[in-house]
């Protein structure tokens, strides 16, 4: 065991906050994640970067925001030069280690240009988003150009589930009563059973993985990082028996939405709702169908997650080991007339966060319940303070939780920023609306949640008066509607404007920045006189640097 502790990053891929038993849901019961909370902090006011997987993950795995990375959609690499959480925990001989997915794509353009082979050391760090790819999967069928085959596929063929794609025909399909294969990717399937045995399904095996690397790291000695990253709850929506037939009708809240909502004048808000995943889920029949398998698919990662932490106990690890669970977006689920994730609503943009810290410093925070506004980019400036990494405020954008995971004053956000580029979409399409505009941003203080939208007017919701995000006063005439638009404006106008992309800029390099004089650099300078009275000694023909 090392002094330093380690340090179980897990996340749900496409969970809501709100579906789980400690975070207020009324029949979806998950006491092992309610009881991490009781050990733990508990944070319900924690905002990712972007609503969709790959920019709002490389936000999470950069600590800095989706302008300042760049990788603003699914596939779109993150660039060569784009320093990593695992990059920094290596400078202080830490690992950082994947079991799971990232959806993270590799700039290989940039390394051929710098002439960085992919198989190098460094290609593959570069290809691995920084982490050591103890387990990389990406929850894709084997035909996925970014994936192809995995060690999951090998795993299920080992165990007798041989196909050519047994990703997509054993754990994403079921079988009707006739025996006929029916896939998940059509959404009427969901409730049938994942046609493999629970204990082989995708969130056992990740989980299996995650115990399989501690062993090894036990041997190893250094201190580590290590991020489980679960595929599911993410569709395709089917669950293996018995967690298939747990819940039905009965179990499944009603939408938030409204009649109004659906009559919006806002161009791009209903170009989303008239877009298919939109369309679909706004029909109760299937909401009936998907949403009781969304739910299986949380308990079971619960009852794993139950199952992992009891073995860590056991094996000693808990004692040492800093476990965060959260994920990298929600689901709409028919809220707001809308499927899938992309956009603002509490629904989409909100995630849970928990944090447990197993260090005695944390023990007056156990059980607390935080509203402090918190990004998905904190989370690595609290990993790096953990494992003794200096800060980096030049590179990273985040800021560090550990006050208030030890329950310390001096953490303070004013707003919190999310960003989406949808040009990839059929409301651009639908729009015609340019790639350079097809692009929103998101800016909440608490209350307040303003969206601009290049090209058409702003969405603003009072969450304070309206909490379901129903009533769009993005165009109200109110007076304190008016005021907070140019106030919020005014804010992203401030926060775009800051340096986001100065990484170079470490407190050595400031250091040496001094004004022109001092530097041996004399510009404006009228005559000698002036000169020593600026600088306080003769001026040299020699020149200041004294060269003969």
């Amino acid at each position: 065991m090392t002094d330093k502790p380690n340090i179980l990053w897990i996340m749900a891929d496409q969970l809501r906050f709100d579906y789980l038993s400690c975070y207020g849901h009324p029949h979806l019961d998950t006491p092992n994640i309610d009881a991490l909370a009781a050990r733990g902090v508990r944070f319900t006011n924690a905002y990712v970067q972007s609503p969709v997987c790959g920019p709002s993950r490389m936000s999470a795995y950069t600590g800095r925001y989706v302008r300042s990375h760049g990788a603003t959609w699914n596939g779109m690499p993150l660039r060569v030069g784009e320093p990593t959480l695992g990059d920094h925990l290596r400078q202080v001989g830490a690992r950082a280690v994947l079991v799971g997915k990232t959806h993270m794509t590799a700039d290989l353009e940039g390394m051929a240009w710098l002439g960085i082979d992919p198989q190098s050391e460094i290609g593959v760090a570069r290809s691995q988003c920084g982490f050591e790819a103890f387990e990389r999967d990406d929850g894709l069928h084997p035909d996925s150009p970014r994936q192809n085959w995995s060690a999951y596929d090998d795993y299920l063929v080992a165990h007798g589930f041989a196909s050519d794609n047994p990703w997509e025909d054993f754990a994403n399909s079921g079988l009707d009563s006739d025996g006929e294969l029916l896939s998940a990717w059509l959404l009427k399937n969901s409730r049938l059973a994942a046609n493999v045995p629970e204990e082989h399904s995708e969130t056992a095996y990740m989980t299996n993985r995650a115990m399989d690397f501690m062993r090894e790291a036990r041997t190893d000695g250094r201190p580590w990082m290590c991020h489980l990253s679960y595929i599911k709850p993410h569709w395709p929506y089917i669950v293996p028996a018995p967690y298939h037939e747990m819940y039905d009708e009965r179990h499944i809240l009603p939408p938030v939405r409204s009649d109004m909502e659906r009559e919006t004048d806002h161009p791009l808000v209903r170009a989303y709702h008239n877009a298919r995943v939109c369309k679909s889920f706004s029909r109760d029949n299937l909401r009936e169908h998907v949403i009781p398998a969304y739910m299986g698919l949380i308990k079971q990662l619960d009852d794993n997650l139950g199952r992992l932490f009891a073995w860590m106990d056991a094996e000693g690890f808990s004692e040492n080991t800093i476990i965060a669970f959260t994920s990298d977006h929600g689901d709409y689920l028919g809220d707001h007339w809308m499927g899938d994730k992309d956009f603002y609503h509490e629904a989409a943009v909100k995630v849970p966060l928990i944090i447990a810290d197993p260090r005695p410093e944390a023990d007056g925070t156990r059980g607390l319940v935080s509203d402090a506004l918190v990004e998905m980019i904190d989370l690595p400036a609290t990993f790096m303070q953990a494992l003794g990494c200096a800060p980096k405020p030049h590179v990273i954008e985040g800021r560090d939780l550990t006050s208030i995971l030890h329950g310390k004053d001096g953490f303070s956000r004013r707003y919190v920023i999310s960003e989406h580029d949808y040009h990839w979409s059929e409301m651009a399409v639908a729009l015609g609306q340019p790639q350079e505009d097809a692009h929103t941003t998101m800016i909440f203080d608490g209350r307040w949640k303003y969206i601009r939208c290049e090209g058409f007017r702003p969405v603003l919701w009072d969450l304070q008066n309206d909490p379901d995000e129903l009533v769009d006063l993005g165009a109200s005439e109110d007076p304190l509607c008016v005021k907070t638009r140019a106030r919020m404006e005014s804010a992203l106008l401030k926060w775009a404007t800051r340096h986001h992309t100065r990484i170079t800029a470490t407190p050595e390099v400031l250091a040496r920045q001094k004004i022109a004089a001092e530097s041996g650099i004399l510009i404006g300078f009228w005559d000698e006189a002036e000169y020593q009275d600026a600088v306080g000694k003769p001026f040299s023909s020699l020149t200041p640097q004294g060269r003969p």
